[in-house]
């Protein structure tokens, strides 16, 4: 076996996989010091600034197989020790000073905009064009100076440095791009060389972010044509939320996106409440109840990681009485249909924001619940009140984390605090709609 080195040597690099890509997928690790694509033998060598980060990324992919744009890459540890710059210049440009820069920003705790972007970095010289990307590892910008010296100069004077005190910390890299091509200006990219730009492309909507498969920018590298920034897996998110390995009895390499829930209260169970307990585990694509067995229901998670998560935390909760049995389908995927609801593009599916801290919290139900998004003049009576009739409650703690109003119940069973979960999620409380998930605190 290889011994261990700060140096990463990834196989099966296909010419789709950007230098960004692999980023995204080592980034939960630490900071990546060095990256040389080896693009005529489709493999790249990447170097983390210590073996600690190395090791952590290797055991983390022996388990949860690494996947970019629907490619499966291989990881070992490289014979290298140390990238050289012979080896860095095998690729062309390595770390080779660049007018780009690929900014990432670790511990964002206050919005970046492009406006903030360019007030850090504009002091430095001349910037043209700034594109921002929010992938599930992090906060990115891609910044173009007009003259290379100064993004030098930038990335020598800023690199490390917090843009606020205490959080949002600057690691910038030299990118290997030629050209930035912006095609809108707006709050997350700016073309400063053409202020004409469109804020968005019409039919599009608002909200849509640069994550969505290149549709709103381009970037043009040194090859014939412009390559779309890629929209990241979801290996990078998982990585980041279990850096130590996956929880136990979870493998990682279950690709069935259908679960089949059996032994549910055909009375008292609906689709919106098998939604709000399955997506707990992952983003719901569509539920089905099946009309000739109404104790069953298909529930399609967004891929085979989410499904693994709800079999294994879910199997044999009791909800309303009834044990449930949760189980893979035979099915791939649930029809489109009059008899199933679609929540594909449900505001409510819990893993389009924040997908790393969501895979953190997953757990088997317990006994007592946490609420957020709750009014800011709420009282704990108001709270007890909501979900009271779910079953008697033990104790609850209504407090405010970063400005905000939170609560903690906590039921005498699972049982109680599971179906005041599926009841009373996303319901309304004094005109604001909370949040509820399971609390793995033991106690108040």
């Amino acid at each position: 076996m290889t011994e261990p080195s700060k140096v990463i040597h990834v196989r099966n690099v296909g010419h789709e996989i950007s230098e960004n890509d692999l980023l995204q997928l080592f980034q939960p690790f630490g900071v990546i010091t060095k990256l040389v694509m080896l693009r005529a033998k489709n493999q790249a060598l990447l170097q983390m600034q210590d073996i600690a980060a190395a090791v952590n990324a290797i055991q983390f992919y022996s388990n949860v197989q690494p996947s970019i744009r629907g490619r499966n890459v291989y990881v070992q540890f490289s014979s290298h020790q140390e990238l050289t710059t012979v080896e860095q210049s095998s690729q062309g440009r390595g770390d080779e000073p660049n007018r780009i820069l690929l900014v990432t920003i670790h511990h964002v705790l206050y919005p970046i905009t492009v406006d903030v972007l360019h007030q850090v970095f504009s002091p430095h010289g001349v910037v043209e064009k700034i594109v921002t990307f929010q992938k599930s590892a992090g906060f990115q910008a891609l910044i173009q100076y007009q003259l290379l010296q100064t993004a030098i100069s930038a990335r020598s004077s800023l690199q490390g440095r917090n843009i606020y005190d205490g959080c949002c910390q600057l690691d910038i890299q030299f990118s290997n791009l030629d050209e930035l091509q912006v095609n809108y200006n707006n709050e997350r990219s700016r073309d400063y060389t053409n202020p004409n730009l469109p804020a968005e492309q019409k039919g599009k909507s608002p909200q849509q972010g640069y994550g969505d498969a290149g549709a709103m920018y381009s970037v043009q590298g040194s090859g014939p044509r412009g390559v779309g920034f890629p929209q990241m897996g979801n290996a990078a998110a998982i990585a980041a939320a279990f850096p130590s390995g996956l929880p136990p009895g979870i493998s990682g390499t279950n690709d069935r996106c259908t679960v089949l829930v059996s032994n549910v209260d055909p009375d008292r169970i609906d689709e919106d409440k098998l939604f709000n307990l399955f997506s707990l585990y992952g983003n719901i694509v569509r539920i089905k109840i099946l009309r000739n067995k109404p104790d069953h229901a298909l529930v399609q998670m967004g891929d085979g990681f989410q499904a693994e998560l709800a079999v294994h935390f879910l199997k044999g909760a009791m909800l309303f009485g009834q044990r449930l049995e949760v189980n893979y389908s035979k099915h791939p995927n649930i029809i489109t249909g009059p008899e199933t609801r679609d929540y594909s593009n449900s505001n409510l599916n819990r893993f389009n924001r924040n997908a790393a801290k969501n895979y953190r919290y997953c757990c088997s139900p317990t006994k007592m619940i946490h609420l957020s998004t709750l009014p800011q003049d709420v009282t704990e009576e108001e709270i007890v009140v909501h979900v009271e009739e779910h079953g008697p409650i033990v104790n609850t703690k209504l407090f405010e984390m970063n400005g905000k109003k939170q609560a903690l119940v906590l039921f005498e069973s699972e049982e109680q605090a599971t179906e005041a979960l599926v009841c009373k999620h996303a319901t309304s409380l004094d005109g604001s709609i909370i949040r509820i998930s399971f609390s793995q605190l033991q106690s108040i």
